[in-house]
């Protein structure tokens, strides 16, 4: 199956699922994260603003302000991410999703967990994203221990990669 051919068939399996279901999943899902070990260790954590087909990390947020850990998530700017500190005011961006206004972040190596998103993820921590390559030109420049996110539908034998896609080192799921 080519990538763009798996992109669709997960996109039709996730519509399978009412918002109900997948609220539910996402909560598993971030239970498991809170209790991982690099979560509990980790001052500065690198999480997404998930678009409403994506694991849910409002909890995450929420629970990584409360602990006072350094919370960046990441904006888009032209073709590539960059990371910005989050504090709770938010902007809408290009692809609809919530983004941080807060100060930018120049070194990557203050991150110590990044939690990732993903269309589809396998066992060996290949990742395929949406088509765009912002995670796989961010990923490189990022030496944190990488977390992937997904729902049990989204966990794949093998996912399709090339030389440029990035992978995590351990997939959460429920």
């Amino acid at each position: 199956m080519t990538k763009s051919e798996l992109r669709r068939t997960i996109r039709a399996l996730k519509a399978q699922f009412d918002a109900a279901q997948l609220a539910s999943l996402s909560e598993a899902i971030c239970r498991k994260v809170l209790s991982h070990p690099r979560w509990k260790s980790a001052r500065a954590v690198l999480l997404y603003a998930s678009l409403p087909d994506e694991v849910d990390t409002t909890p995450l947020i929420s629970q990584a302000l409360q602990d006072g850990k350094r919370l960046f998530l990441p904006v888009v700017e032209g073709e590539v991410l960059s990371l910005k500190s989050y504090t709770g005011e938010v902007v809408i961006g290009p692809f609809g999703i919530q983004e941080p206004v807060g100060e930018r972040l120049l070194d990557y190596k203050l991150i110590d967990l990044a939690v990732i998103p993903g269309m589809a993820f396998d066992r060996d921590g290949h990742r395929l994203g949406r088509g765009k390559g912002y995670y796989d030109r961010l990923l490189p420049d990022l030496p944190a221990y990488r977390i992937g996110l997904c729902f049990p539908f989204q966990l794949l034998a093998n996912v399709p990669t090339d030389r440029y896609d990035q992978q995590v080192n351990e997939v959460i799921t429920e």
